[in-house]
């Protein structure tokens, strides 16, 4: 991890996640992981490092193709953690992609957002595996 950065490469159960300190910050792929806690950790701990000295705006791209539920509660705490930006005064933009058949994932990007009580906008795509 560089300084305020994180990147950690895609597996087939893990999606792509980048933290750039200079306020772009994305989570892509598939989520499958199981009880694993070192995964989110990361991405927290990341976070927490990238939260210590913000840009004045974050930049935030969320294209999950799938995901269980435990990667479901993971995504819950990365959105509410990025709620920091707007509480430090921060500008924050979150775009939700997902698939127009993907009604599942589209619900679930509402839902996160009311629950977390930030703005989501979300986008259509053809194909989130090519984002």
């Amino acid at each position: 991890m560089v300084t305020g950065g994180l990147h950690i490469l895609p597996t087939h159960n893990t999606p792509e996640v980048i933290i750039n300190p200079e306020g772009i910050i994305k989570i892509k792929g598939r989520a499958l992981i199981v009880n694993n806690t070192e995964f989110p950790e990361q991405i927290m701990n990341g976070l927490d490092v990238y939260f210590r000295n913000p840009p004045e705006t974050t930049d935030v791209t969320i294209a999950i193709e799938y995901l269980n539920s435990f990667c479901s509660t993971i995504l819950v705490s990365f959105v509410k953690k990025l709620s920091q930006a707007v509480r430090q005064k921060k500008k924050l933009t979150i775009r939700w992609y997902y698939e127009e058949d993907d009604v599942d994932m589209l619900e679930l990007g509402k839902y996160i957002s009311e629950i977390c009580e930030i703005p989501i906008d979300f986008v259509i795509t053809d194909d989130i595996t090519g984002l």
